[in-house]
């Protein structure tokens, strides 16, 4: 009976014992990866710190990326990797572990040579070791170089030059640099640090410095909107830093125009070409700084402006002949060739001045810049609610292809609706002082260049009728009328003509009850009882590129090469 006792009274103990031990293990379940992920997470906004420290004081311009477009060796450890750190100016690659290392060891793009290099008119080739690019060949032997799965071979920064391992010779390493293709489009840091020293004796005949650059020098300045349509700005700008001088390379995001501009008043006069990348509102944007360029008295250093469309409409653009969206099909190398290539033409541009009705006329009136077109009615009430709706969502309107579908959306639902209906019966048009009678309409569209809604000869139509080509240098704008949402998208598809009113010097438009939606080159709003006065504002030197010709684009060919001679008649 004792013993029975005894082993009775045990249970309990043993059951404690197993009662605690599942609560220990079931902590230490729970709390240990926890307290592992805390460890983790500690270690990675540790080493997160350091690599932003690291990018905010490095001269090179330091981005990570979660996985390279090619395959990638680390160019201090030499072990391949599929993420890390590259510079977009000089194109070094390394893994975090060596990121350090290398900000230390290896030199980025010199924008401008160093004072102790003193005057110089040429500098060396400067070269990278390794990730050199697919199907590029060696200068020395002209075979395929980067062939072999591991570290090798070398790229010179500034020229694209490649060479292999072994065919590397003191002698390059040490040879002049002649900046390869784009030698006519790079700024040399030679040129930068001589122009310093000028400013410093206080001389201003930079020309005598030209010579020593290229026979044929027109550099370029490239400005970019990485916000601007298909976000491609990010991705361009780090291509275009590679080939050219990073100095001459602008992200709008970060600088504006008028101060990246400023960059033309250390070039010869009127040889600075500038490539905007960004929509039909960035190149406006452009366009007014070079403005306050002639009102600060720097006619002599205005440049001409090519664009690369990343805009959702991109009517200017397409034009000009630079095509109507910029997808990433033409290399960046082409893109530059084209710029090089470029005519050049000329551009009016217009003030819009909207002065609004009663309140004694005491408000200012509103005063635009206009190089596009000018409009009243349902398309200027679709970008009136795609801005609306931009503005409350930015992130969803990061594709061309959303924004159109947008577009698309508010276009059908005024199909429905009809909200400027009997426009001719609240509006009066005026065109050269003289009234015109308007049939019944529901928008008046003002054009001042050939395309417009997305890639539509409005003013043609469909060509069926002898009315003469829409020009963008004569001084004139074209008048046309549209009645509806619907009616605009059988003119885009060629069903239907506009309804053309006529050409004019000035235009006068009155609204005379109720708002109205209104737009500029794509900027809308509400706007209540006004005048509208359009008149010539000034020219905007373009350059005009002759691609690849569409059906739409082949009929305005003889036109372009008129208005080519007719700018070289000018000049």
């Amino acid at each position: 009976m004792a013993g029975a006792e005894s082993g009775s009274g045990s249970l309990p103990a043993s059951s404690v014992v197993a009662e605690w031990s599942l609560v220990f293990w079931t902590l230490c379940s729970v709390i240990l990866p926890v307290l592992i992920t805390l460890w983790c997470s500690f270690h990675r906004s540790r080493r997160q710190m350091l690599i932003r420290d690291i990018f905010c004081k490095s001269k090179h311009d330091w981005h990570y990326t979660d996985l390279f477009g090619q395959p990638s060796y680390c160019c201090v450890c030499a072990q391949h990797i599929l993420r890390g750190t590259f510079c977009s100016c000089c194109g070094l690659r390394v893994c975090e572990g060596c990121l350090k290392k290398a900000d230390q060891h290896f030199l980025c793009k010199e924008i401008v040579m160093r004072s102790e290099a003193g005057a110089r008119s040429s500098m060396p080739h400067h070269w990278i070791r390794g990730n050199v690019p697919l199907c590029s060949h060696c200068m020395v032997c002209r075979q395929q170089c980067g062939t072999q799965p591991k570290l090798c071979d070398y790229r010179c920064v500034w020229c694209q030059c490649t060479v292999h391992d072994e065919c590397m010779l003191d002698c390059l390493k040490t040879e002049e640099c002649t900046f390869g293709e784009f030698k006519d489009l790079i700024i040399p840091p030679y040129y930068l640090s001589t122009i310093d020293q000028m400013r410093k004796d206080k001389r201003t005949d930079y020309e005598k410095v030209a010579p020593y650059c290229s026979e044929h020098w027109i550099p370029v300045i490239v400005l970019a909107n990485t916000r601007s349509g298909n976000n491609m700005g990010e991705t361009l700008l780090g291509e275009f830093k590679i080939l050219l001088n990073p100095v001459q390379v602008f992200d709008l995001s970060k600088i504006t125009p008028a101060k990246a501009l400023q960059l033309c008043t250390l070039l010869p006069c009127n040889a600075v070409r500038v490539l905007v990348c960004g929509g039909d509102g960035t190149v406006g944007w452009v366009l007014d700084a070079i403005d306050d360029m002639k009102i600060k008295g720097q006619e002599c250093f205005i440049p001409q402006v090519a664009v690369l469309p990343l805009g959702t409409g991109n009517d200017l653009s397409n034009t000009l002949g630079w095509g109507a969206g910029y997808a990433g099909e033409v290399p960046v190398e082409q893109i530059l060739r084209n710029v090089m290539e470029a005519d050049g033409v000329v551009l009016d541009r217009w003030k819009v001045q909207v002065t609004s009705k009663g309140y004694y006329n005491l408000r200012k009136p509103k005063v635009f810049t206009m190089n596009n077109y000018f409009s009243i009615g349902p398309d200027a009430l679709m970008a009136l609610n795609f801005h609306a709706h931009r503005e409350k969502t930015p992130s969803l309107f990061s594709s061309r292809i959303i924004n159109k579908a947008v577009y698309f959306f508010y276009g059908t639902k005024d199909c429905l609706v009809q909200e400027c209906k009997d426009l001719n019966k609240k509006v009066e048009l005026e065109l050269d002082g003289e009234r015109i009678e308007l049939p019944n309409l529901e928008g008046i569209i003002v054009l001042n260049i050939g395309y417009w809604g997305g890639g539509c000869r409005l003013w043609e139509g469909m060509g069926d009728e002898p009315y003469p080509l829409a020009r963008h240098d004569d001084g004139l704008l074209e008048v046309v009328g549209v009645h509806g949402s619907f009616h605009c998208a059988q003119i885009q598809v060629k069903l239907a003509n506009p309804v053309r009113l006529g050409q004019a010097h000035t235009v006068r438009l009155i609204l005379k009850s109720s708002k109205m939606p209104m737009q500029v080159d794509g900027e809308p709003w509400a706007q209540g009882p006004c005048t509208v006065t359009i008149t010539h504002k000034t020219h905007a030197l373009m350059l005009y590129h002759l691609g690849e010709q569409t059906d739409d684009d082949a009929s305005s060919v003889s036109e372009q090469e008129h208005v080519r001679e007719h700018t070289d008649e000018d000049v």
